[in-house]
């Protein structure tokens, strides 16, 4: 491993730009694309708010930690909630799917950070928890000219 942070904050929204922030100085280092860091920028998003909004009903008494690892050039992120869980993680993970409807939730933010990562994985526990992880390798703005 090259280099790892870990942050933990509270599971109210305004924190979601705390973690962009966080994993965008993370990677920073790598001299990434503009579109890279967008989308991985989108990817942390998703899964900050879906633990926010669906994780923890947005009670803003929960903690979420995002945990972020390199190892020469792909970054691998993890962020975990100890909130409800998700009872089916497949239909979860279904284009259009959301059990937040009333909240005009699109039902896509799996399928944005599957397209904009690597590989993606959701791991959960009903009552116990989510863990979303991913991960991306990236090709520096030198290499990406060339």
């Amino acid at each position: 491993m090259d280099n790892e942070m870990t942050l933990t904050f509270l599971a109210i929204s305004e924190n979601e730009g705390l973690a962009r922030i966080a994993v965008t100085g993370f990677i920073a280092q790598l001299d990434p694309t503009i579109d890279e860091l967008s989308e991985f920028k989108t990817v942390v998003s998703e899964a900050v708010s879906n633990a926010i909004i669906h994780g923890y009903e947005e009670d803003g008494r929960g903690v979420i930690t995002v945990r972020a690892q390199r190892v020469d050039d792909v970054v691998t992120v993890s962020v975990m909630d100890k909130g409800v869980g998700i009872e089916d993680v497949s239909q979860a993970m279904e284009p259009l799917f959301t059990t937040k409807s009333e909240m005009e939730r699109s039902g896509m933010g799996f399928t944005i950070m599957d397209s904009f990562s690597d590989q993606l994985t959701v791991m959960s526990k009903w009552r116990e928890g989510t863990t979303v992880t991913f991960s991306k390798k990236f090709y520096s703005v030198r290499t990406a000219v060339m």
